[in-house]
């Protein structure tokens, strides 16, 4: 039986669901701010949520369990060593929901999505250097 067993669908196959939220959390760990539809949002942040909690543990074990929910190595490390030692004192409640405006094509419902004291933690600046354009020298 799958009583209390709940999941945002978003009309996505199991597959494809949990590689966009995958890739949306490590945009979330590696910007400390996305923006989305709100229940995209509401399982990106169930899912990070759990990976910083895996993050203040520190343990090997954990660190297995991140890699298999994440698949980048380098967000891994970043989660491990800069952003769960940033929320060592706080027990949960890492990420806020800023509901903004709706998209105009469809009319969804968009929100901002980031870590709570995300400024303190700050953005990698080789995660902004390859998002920036190329310019023309």
């Amino acid at each position: 039986m799958r009583h209390r067993k709940h999941t945002f669908k978003i009309g996505l196959k199991s597959g494809h669901r949990r590689s966009l939220v995958a890739n949306a959390v490590c945009s979330l760990l590696t910007h400390g701010r996305i923006t989305t539809t709100v229940p995209k949002a509401k399982e990106i942040r169930r899912v990070a949520e759990k990976m910083i909690t895996l993050g203040k543990r520190g343990t090997l074990h954990a660190t297995r369990l991140a890699v298999s929910r994440i698949h980048q190595k380098g967000v891994v490390k970043r989660l491990f060593n800069e952003i769960a030692p940033a929320y060592e004192s706080r027990n949960g409640g890492y990420t806020r929901l800023l509901r903004t405006s709706r998209r105009i094509g469809d009319g969804a419902e968009l929100c901002i999505l980031e870590l709570v004291d995300y400024a303190a933690i700050g953005v990698e600046p080789e995660a902004v250097a390859e998002a920036a354009p190329a310019t023309a020298e």
